[in-house]
């Protein structure tokens, strides 16, 4: 897990970028390269094909010109955007990649219970996921780089409520998708977040006194 934000130390030889910047460049290339992708190959076959393309993209058209924009966190270290950005630059390649060339999906995938359960789980863990990231965001004013301690929404449950619906919103996908590439996107995700979430949980249990007790670390009631 790379620091940044609360965990990162500040050295002599860092480069810290803006937290708006820093966002958009880190998150563009999932967004960038399926859209290059697609115009190159000219179109997608199918309205499963395509709406799966657009799930995928779609997530990453918040994330870069909605959240980017919104976000008022800590100037984040330049090393940590470059490897976010080949990160997002690979996997935007991969799944764009195995979407437009390597699979198609028939009437009867689309209306069949994978499909259909999968993309119900992406839509509500986004709406989790966003939710859960403006009540974030609204802890703050600009220029303010402290902590505290978010209420409302799934954060009443668990400490990393963004984190849960984007776990969520991703295993609905790969569930909607069953390809490799969208299984192999949604354990990452899950190991990465899950870790940085537990991370999350104890600094705020040793930083607020009166942090909730009752609060898991990502999943509701059990974790």
């Amino acid at each position: 897990m790379h620091p940044y934000g609360r965990y990162a130390t500040r050295g002599q030889s860092d480069i810290y970028i803006p937290a708006k910047i820093a966002w958009f460049a880190m998150e563009m290339p999932s967004f960038l390269v399926p859209v290059l992708l697609l115009w190159q190959a000219g179109s997608l076959d199918g309205m499963g094909s395509k709406f799966l393309t657009f799930m995928f993209c779609g997530h990453y058209l918040h994330r870069t010109f909605i959240y980017a924009v919104r976000n008022n966190g800590c100037p984040t270290p330049l090393r940590f955007v470059l490897s976010g950005s080949l990160f997002c630059t690979l996997n935007g390649y991969l799944q764009g990649h195995n979407m437009i060339y390597c699979t198609q999906y028939d009437d009867n995938w689309i209306t069949g219970f994978r499909f259909i359960s999968g993309i119900m789980l992406y839509f509500v863990g986004m709406s989790i996921n966003i939710h859960s990231d403006y009540i974030l965001i609204s802890l703050r004013k600009p220029g303010d780089y402290g902590y505290y301690i978010p209420q409302g929404g799934l954060f009443e449950y668990v400490t990393a409520a963004n984190y849960f619906g984007e776990i969520v919103e991703w295993f609905g996908y790969a569930i909607a998708t069953s390809t490799l590439p969208a299984f192999a996107f949604a354990i990452f995700c899950a190991c990465n977040l899950g870790a940085r979430a537990w991370h999350h949980h104890r600094y705020y249990l040793e930083k607020f006194d009166d942090y909730p007790k009752s609060r898991k670390v990502l999943i509701p009631h059990i974790f």
